[in-house]
């Protein structure tokens, strides 16, 4: 079977049809006309979940001028996408990018995978307004954003404010609750945080400061989204022995702040939590239905990533990694500990072998970087509790690792949920730069994995619906407007590529391999990937709210 045979057929399966050629509202474009581009004969899937048909797009002046038989003659710039989809471009919900998009503007792990948007300063991590030390300080949201739009991105960017980034700034990395002022005080800089631009507020309840913040300080911070439409976006307080109690808590403070509320890469970790995760599906649903508006956002992959100051307790991170250093110092706190990191870890992720070294190391513990704790554990002749103490004493708490803990029937589960869309939990990453550190192949490898992996092997979804939940559902929950949607009218961010061939490459060895299959990219009516290959192009924009 030719690969022009077998493309065909898998858009057959679309709703391949020669009739739809004048299918919509839009009817033959008149010859008078004139298109700054026009993507010609592909499958147009339009994020709507409507089934696919073919159709010419044209663009003009950044916008989707018209949909339908189009005259090539007509544009400047012919794309053939004879045998491909047409889609929106990706919008990414989930992104970490707000700090590494001012290093790398063209954007490579985002735009060869067909981002032309994304939503960053997730999980209570903001880099404005900035904290005390900050490496790139800014005062502001203002600030940042009108930096931001100074280094010419190559997708467009918002940014949600980070409730640990404001927390920190006000009191800083400890345990305790905010005073009546310090609350009031806090409320201000959410408040002018969306006045700024900012398209809502995050939390990170699993990190410091965030896991200190009773449920009463986020049901006031959230009323402030609620009140301005913004959305309130949360890393659960628990994503494994405590799933459920965790999303009973995030579903209240939707209940009682009315605020639009995105559970952030939702998943249930550690063998022992799988079964967790079905009811923490039903009680979403449950809340939806009930007229809440609560949504969740998961990426294609049963490893998450982060620091592995994740695993110890709270009691043990208050007054951040200084003096979690000084609690190892001492034998007492040391032991315990070490007793507690035992039973976190064989509950979740299920072992140290599951822990593997992500961060590039340096001096004696280079050689570390994609080993296991297990593995170091091994080649250091320490108990495997023993060496990761060890390793987080030696770099002084800053150590990130990948954490093998789901499994991939629950991921294609969620994932194939109504109220979910993809959010990759990545960050912009240039396309050659550093290899020695092992990062999560989610930044380079998302988008192509659930249309891949997820839609046309396992059949979770189909193509119409893949799409949906990586542009339209994202764009609508982060209020985004004309924008997730391949409609006429609509911002001209659109993604050619190839049903039958598109996968992701990157793995946990080689993270920053790019897609196969995503043929052209195009932002704001510009071309940003042709060929798979990055234009240098940067005509993104700074998605501010209103």
């Amino acid at each position: 079977m030719s690969a022009r045979r077998s493309r065909r057929q898998v858009l057959s399966a679309a709703a391949w049809a020669p009739a739809a050629w004048a299918l919509g509202s839009c009817a033959a474009t008149r010859r008078i006309e004139r298109f700054d581009l026009v993507v010609t004969g592909g499958t147009l899937v339009d994020g709507t979940g409507a089934v696919p048909r073919i159709a010419d797009v044209a663009v003009r002046e950044g916008r989707i001028a018209a949909i339908g038989q189009v005259d090539p003659e007509q544009a400047a710039l012919r794309i053939d996408a004879r045998g491909l989809a047409v889609a929106p471009g990706f919008v990414d919900i989930h992104s970490h990018s707000d700090r590494s998009i001012l290093d790398v503007p063209t954007a490579d792990s985002r735009v060869l995978q067909g981002y032309t948007c994304e939503i960053t300063g997730n999980c209570g991590g903001s880099v404005a307004p900035s904290i005390p030390g900050a490496k790139r300080p800014f005062a502001g949201v203002a600030d940042y954003l009108k930096a931001l739009e100074e280094s010419r991105p190559a997708i467009h960017q918002a940014l949600l404010v980070g409730h640990g980034t404001l927390r920190e700034r006000r009191v800083g990395e400890v345990d305790r609750r905010l005073t009546a002022s310090e609350l009031a005080t806090l409320e201000l800089d959410v408040e002018q945080a969306l006045a700024d631009g900012a398209v809502g507020l995050s939390s990170g309840l699993e990190y410091v400061p965030g896991i200190y913040a009773p449920a009463e300080e986020l049901r006031a911070l959230a009323k402030i989204t609620a009140r301005r439409g913004r959305l309130y976006a949360s890393h659960m307080r628990s994503e494994d022995r405590y799933l459920l109690e965790a999303v009973d808590e995030i579903l209240e403070l939707a209940r009682t702040s009315r605020s639009r509320v995105q559970v952030s890469h939702l998943k249930a970790c550690g063998t022992r939590n799988w079964p967790k995760i079905d009811v923490a599906l039903a009680r979403i649903e449950a809340a939806a239905t009930g007229g809440f508006d609560v949504r969740a956002d998961m990426y294609p992959y049963t490893a998450y990533s982060t620091g592995l100051t994740i695993l110890l307790e709270k009691w043990a991170r208050d007054g951040g990694d200084e003096a979690m250093l000084a609690r190892l110092a001492d034998p007492a706190q040391r032991a315990r500990i070490r007793a507690e990191l035992i039973d976190h870890v064989d509950n979740e992720p299920g072992g140290f072998d599951r822990i593997v070294i992500a961060s590039q190391l340096e001096g004696s513990n280079g050689a570390f970087t994609g080993l296991s704790i297990a593995e170091i554990g091994a080649r250091t002749a320490r108990e495997p509790v023993d060496a990761f103490l060890a390793l987080l004493e030696s770099e002084r708490g800053s150590v990130s690792y990948v954490g093998h803990a789901m499994q991939e029937s629950d991921v294609a589960k969620v994932l194939a949920h109504p109220l979910v869309c993809v959010g990759s939990d990545g960050y912009v990453q240039a396309a050659h730069g550093d290899t020695t550190s092992k990062p999560h192949p989610r930044s380079f490898g998302t988008t192509a994995r659930v249309l891949g992996r997820y839609c046309r092997e396992l059949g979770a979804f189909d193509l119409a619906t893949a799409v949906k939940k990586l542009a339209a559902m994202p764009a609508e929950r982060a209020g985004l407007v004309e924008r997730g949607r391949a409609l006429a009218g609509f911002h001209a961010d659109l993604v050619v590529f190839d049903p039958v061939r598109v996968s992701d490459r990157a793995t946990f060895a080689e993270p920053r391999l790019p897609p196969v299959g995503i043929e052209w990219v195009i932002v704001a009516g510009r071309v940003v990937v042709r060929g798979g290959e990055i234009t240098g192009e940067r005509p993104g924009s700074v998605l501010r709210a209103g």
